[in-house]
């Protein structure tokens, strides 16, 4: 059986900075535990679909062995923010209260240069094979969506990810489709052991270890307005998802290889 695996909830105490302009508007925020973290706020964007595509892709990736910044549950007061000066932020906040998504900040890092570092072809593969699975649109050249912090490399970012959902029908013929975007990911050149990441990766990722990471959604980021299945139907949407894409994982990874051979 295996390990069914856990995040830690933080009350948010203070909020720092915006990280960036966009619609997502991330922000580093100080949390009751000490630490700093880069706060997701269900009340941007895409809203809790974006904190669940970066919980769930995240979480594969830790499961997988891959370097990601500790998730946490990032608990809002509904106080919270009423002092804040600007009206888009303060708005942002009120419409947040409850349960958000933070990463650990990472004090110190900086983004990834495919100009400067070099990635092993192992790591390549580890990461793109990630991206092809959980259909991650958002690792590319432009946005690489990855850290150097003491000299390793960090994956961040995972929100664009299982794209599927914002429309959320035909989740199996989703999940058997190829990944035409992987030529766009900025490891794909470095990326030739695919096949032997493959029967690795696919060994990791059973059934139950699936199950335990969406079981980690919150029911609260499941209230969809217009939908009309219960949050574990949701959750069971999400789960087929994921167990058919990867028994079809040879449908994404000889995509990533075309891909791969076109580029080199």
């Amino acid at each position: 059986m295996a390990k069914t695996p856990q995040l830690r909830t933080v009350d948010v105490m203070r909020y720092i900075t915006p990280l960036r302009e966009g619609g997502s508007l991330p922000a580093l925020a100080a949390a009751d535990d000490g630490f700093n973290y880069v706060l997701k706020f269900k009340g941007a964007g895409h809203g809790t679909k974006a904190l669940i595509a970066e919980l769930l892709g995240g979480e594969i990736a830790r499961t997988l062995g891959l370097p990601v910044p500790e998730l946490v549950f990032a608990n809002l007061d509904e106080a919270f923010g009423r002092t804040e000066a600007d009206e888009e932020i303060q708005d942002l906040l009120q419409a947040s209260q409850g349960l958000n998504l933070a990463l650990h900040y990472l004090q110190g890092a900086i983004n990834f240069d495919p100009v400067v570092t070099t990635v092993a072809p192992e790591l390549a593969s580890k990461i793109v094979w990630l991206d092809a699975y959980i259909t991650n649109v958002d690792r590319t050249f432009r946005n690489t969506n990855m850290l150097i912090w003491h000299k390793e490399l960090w994956l961040i970012d995972h929100g664009a990810c299982l794209y599927f959902h914002h429309s959320f029908t035909d989740p199996e013929g989703h999940a058997k489709s190829p990944f035409a975007l992987i030529k766009d990911h900025v490891l794909l050149p470095q990326a030739s052991l695919l096949q032997e990441i493959d029967q690795e990766y696919r060994a990791l990722l059973t059934e139950d270890t699936l199950r335990g990471i969406v079981n980690l959604i919150p029911d609260e980021w499941l209230q969809w307005d217009g939908a009309e299945q219960t949050p574990e139907e949701i959750k069971q949407v999400y789960f087929t998802f994921l167990t058919t894409r990867l028994a079809n994982s040879d449908i994404f990874i000889k995509q990533a290889q075309h891909a791969r051979e076109a580029l080199i």
